[in-house]
């Protein structure tokens, strides 16, 4: 189909014209926007490490677009659905930002991701779990990278029962990821053969998990799953071997568990722990260089939120320079037809949902004389295929064919 451009007035601005989808640059170049948590719960697995993974995505890119450096801008949303909001309509209204990365925590993705979807703008989100993204949320310029809540179900939740550990009790984090994450991991216990005997939620962020592991311990749950993540899942870590709860028997399960809070409550107090994730440092020859780079920059081991920023950011800009225009509509039809590949994304597809569907692995903490050098944390117990990872495509999306 032919495109083209049609100015209006001073601004400039592009529109469509009958089907014809709108070519050229917003602003003459690509300016995109990094939206996470800047010194809250998730600021390690997402942070300023997430700015940095996108500056590294557009140096590899290698070249400017229409001429024209492209531009990172950045802001902590403080894990605040209405402050996201406000800067999404900012950056996308007043400061020309054509796509906005990360968005660690699921209250803020979805609040950005309506924001976008009435403007006909890119929202790619690495750092938020849950599925309404790619279910009743999403939009057809609205992607889901890294991860999800039901791919760490299908992981965690289902090897543990496997395992034998099929009574469980939830520690959740009372907002829609800890909900989203509760459910998906409820459902994969059940079809195991597993159940569940209550679960308990918690304000977040939480500092003090006692009355909440208490109430885990006296379930006489085999497992007790934190359905949570960042300071949240260490917190609650660390107090549980304060009350003894591995030791008199009961396991603990983190759902969402990155390598930064391994790294934060270290080998002796981590060991054991299986966990699900999207990305690994030293999995292999592809993703040491990138690992390498990263924390040559920031001092520590980038975790699959900083990897899935990097991803989403080249695979943005590379359907951007393909297309010719950042018109927000006809980029992300680029991203569709375009194949992800990269260290990040292995075997990795588009979904019409905006899914990225891409492997993930099983992991087992290494115990203290297992780790041979800094950061040699994970086991890497098995290759989840994308395609058992993820959940079919739901009708709960407007985008699936009913």
């Amino acid at each position: 189909m032919t495109m083209r451009t049609l100015l209006l007035g001073a601004a400039g601005a592009c529109i469509l014209a009958g089907s014809a989808a709108a070519q050229g640059f917003q602003n003459d170049g690509v300016k995109i926007g990094v939206l996470t948590d800047m010194s809250g719960t998730y600021s390690d697995i997402a942070g300023q490490g997430s700015v940095v993974a996108a500056e590294m995505a557009i140096e590899d890119f290698g070249k400017q677009i229409n001429g024209k450096a492209i531009e990172v801008v950045s802001a902590d949303h403080q894990n605040k659905a209405d402050i996201s909001s406000a800067t999404a309509r900012q950056w996308y209204d007043a400061e020309g930002v054509d796509a906005i990365f990360d968005l660690v925590t699921s209250a803020t993705a979805l609040a950005v991701r309506e924001v976008a979807r009435e403007r006909g703008k890119i929202d790619m989100v690495s750092g938020a779990a849950t599925t309404a993204l790619t279910g009743k949320a999403c939009s057809p310029t609205g992607f889901h990278w890294a991860y999800d809540t039901a791919a760490l179900a299908n992981g965690t939740g289902s090897a543990t029962v496997k395992n034998g550990g099929d009574s469980w009790f939830f520690v959740t984090a009372d907002y829609a990821f800890g909900h989203a994450l509760e459910a998906d991991t409820t459902a994969v216990i059940e079809k195991n053969g597993g159940k569940v005997l209550g679960s308990v939620r918690h304000p977040f962020p939480n500092a003090d998990f006692s009355s909440f592991l208490l109430q885990a311990q006296a379930s006489g749950a085999k497992v007790i799953g934190l359905a949570n993540a960042g300071q949240d899942t260490t917190n609650a870590i660390k107090q549980a071997a304060e009350f003894g709860i591995v030791e008199s028997g009961q396991s603990l399960a983190a759902l969402l568990m990155f390598i930064s809070d391994v790294h934060s409550l270290g080998l002796p107090a981590a060991q054991g722990l299986l966990l699900t994730t999207g990305y690994y440092w030293d999995l292999d020859d592809e993703s040491r260089p990138f690992a390498k780079r990263f924390f040559d920059k920031t001092g520590k081991m980038p975790t699959m939120v900083h990897a899935g920023v990097y991803s989403s950011v080249l695979h943005y800009l590379k359907a951007v320079d393909a297309a010719g225009t950042d018109d927000g509509k006809t980029v992300a039809a680029k991203m569709h037809e375009m194949p992800v590949t990269d260290f990040f994304a292995r075997n990795g597809k588009l979904r019409v949902d905006g899914r990225m569907v891409h492997d993930m692995y099983l992991a087992r903490v290494k115990k203290p004389d297992e780790s041979k050098y800094p950061w040699d944390y994970y086991e890497i117990v098995s290759v989840i295929p994308g395609d058992q990872a993820y959940k079919p495509l739901s009708k709960d999306c407007p985008l699936v064919t009913q």
